[in-house]
């Protein structure tokens, strides 16, 4: 049951990408097909997602780093107080 529920959520996602023709209309070439509603209003609409995007991404790329690798050594940490370390 779990895989079916699973496999329904990505094709539900897969299809919630793609635009209707409508959308597909008003998109720049390079957008057509993927994204949805009108185009963009003007150029600073690409800056700011771009921002965005590289926001998302170094959050996700330190996230990843800190819990793999936190680097927390001082024995007076807090860390310290919660686990009991022999």
């Amino acid at each position: 049951m779990k895989k079916i529920l699973m496999t329904l959520s990505l094709m539900m996602l897969a299809f919630a990408t793609w635009a209707c023709p409508a959308c597909e209309k008003q998109q720049p070439k390079f957008l057509k097909g993927i994204a949805h509603g009108g185009g963009p209003s003007s150029n600073w609409d690409y800056v700011y997602v771009g921002l965005i995007a590289v926001a998302a991404l170094l959050t996700f790329i330190y996230t990843v780093k800190w819990i793999a690798k936190p680097g927390e050594r001082n024995k007076d940490h807090i860390k310290r107080t919660i686990f009991n370390f022999n």
